[in-house]
């Protein structure tokens, strides 16, 4: 008797779960549904990039030595012929002092040909004066027209050797021009690459010692855009972007270049479209990741789909198949094409209705074609207590709950 009245008050106790969970479940609305609406839907392409100077200029170095100072630093603002860094003049101004001297060898040089020519010149002349008289033979004034003639190519080669050595001179004191970096450009230092006694070589290459950004007041984004999406990018349109460091902000811009040439990474072709930003807050600064957008058509006054509600395929039965058009009224059904979303009806079921979707931006659809209106619900998915109603096992009711 004890047992029997120990499995009675169990049942009890299960069957008051029972009917307290069912209770529960029947208030859970069976299906998730969101709202058909009327609003603004923007054909785009996405797309990332970098934000980067329109104008960088890299600072480099023509001569060889060692880097004795160095007058700027990282955000350093600089004029146009600013002296930037020095390099160690010490050789180049001995180079200079070296040429200086070879020009003045090659004027002496010169001098003394000129010195020759006047000498040979007098000679070849009285000569030809003193050969009418017979006074000397014919082959002395040949040999002094001879030495005339040389000394006049003499003079010449001087001549020759003064422009070398004046030309070295040049090339020696511009390089020491060399040994004092100046930058180009009025902008902004944004990188440094050197350091006081540091050695920089330009045998081979121009070395970078610094990178000077123009105007960081106006900034471009160069952005990979896939080739799918590249046709439908012209110049002038609208862009807007968000980038780590804002996220509650969204930037814009304009398509200013869309470049031709490819970029392939590991069989990926992109296509870098610039886009001109205004910087004047400095907010964005060289480097930053954008996530962009570029506005490709925007539609106004559309009647949106939930994307959900698109991919929503019914799993339950009792689904009801009957035509949407009839819900309308007025005797008129629209067949569209494409594909169904499901309303719900009157009696909390889905109804298919036959749709044609058109523009995306990720939320929301565009609704083409379709007999649907401004705040019908759809459905988007199904809630789970509709599940466990249809047949799971409450719970404290399994098999273990009697034991």
């Amino acid at each position: 008797m004890k047992k029997v009245a120990i499995g009675i008050v169990l049942a009890a106790v299960v069957a008051i779960a029972g009917t307290a969970y069912f209770k529960q479940d029947n208030g859970i609305a069976p299906y998730r549904t969101a709202k058909v609406e009327k609003g603004e839907i923007v054909d785009a392409i996405a797309a990332t990039g970098n934000i980067n100077a329109v104008t960088t200029v890299s600072v480099g170095s023509q001569v060889s030595g060692t880097i004795q100072q160095i007058f700027v630093d990282f955000n350093s603002r600089v004029a146009k012929g600013q002296v930037i860094a020095l390099i160690d003049p010490r050789l180049l101004d001995a180079a200079v002092v070296q040429a200086l001297a070879n020009v003045n060898n090659a004027k002496a040089s010169l001098e003394k040909a000129q010195v020759g020519v006047i000498d040979t010149e007098r000679t070849n002349r009285r000569n030809r004066e003193l050969v009418k008289d017979g006074f000397v033979a014919q082959a002395d004034v040949d040999s002094s027209q001879t030495a005339w003639e040389q000394a006049l190519a003499q003079k010449r080669s001087a001549e020759a050797a003064l422009q070398q050595a004046e030309g070295g001179l040049r090339v020696s004191q511009t390089n020491l021009e060399y040994a004092t970096i100046r930058s180009p450009v009025e902008g902004t230092v944004i990188s440094r690459n050197v350091d006081v006694g540091q050695t920089v070589a330009a045998s081979f290459q121009t070395p970078t010692l610094f990178s000077i950004a123009q105007d960081l007041t106006k900034m471009q984004v160069d952005t990979n855009v896939d080739e799918s999406d590249i046709g439908r990018a012209v110049l002038g349109q609208t862009v807007t972007f968000t980038v780590d460091a804002w996220p509650e902000k969204t930037f814009t811009g304009e398509v200013a270049q869309v470049r031709n040439s490819p970029i392939v990474t590991q069989n990926v072709v992109t296509y870098n479209v610039v886009v001109r930003v205004d910087n004047r807050e400095l907010l964005l600064k060289p480097g930053m990741t954008a996530n962009v957008s570029i506005e490709v058509k925007k539609f106004k006054d559309v009647l949106k789909i939930p994307n959900a509600a698109l991919r929503y395929r019914p799993t339950a039965k009792g689904t009801e198949t009957e035509s949407a058009g009839k819900r309308q009224g007025n005797g008129k059904t629209k067949e569209a094409g494409g594909q169904s979303v499901y309303l719900l009806g009157k009696n909390g079921k889905p109804v298919p209705v036959r749709v044609k979707a058109g523009v995306s931006n990720g939320t929301f659809t565009v609704l083409e074609e379709g007999n649907l209106k401004e705040g019908d619900l759809l459905v988007t998915g199904e809630s789970q207590g509709k599940k466990a109603a249809g047949g799971a096992t409450p719970p404290g009711m399994g098999m273990g709950g009697l034991r």
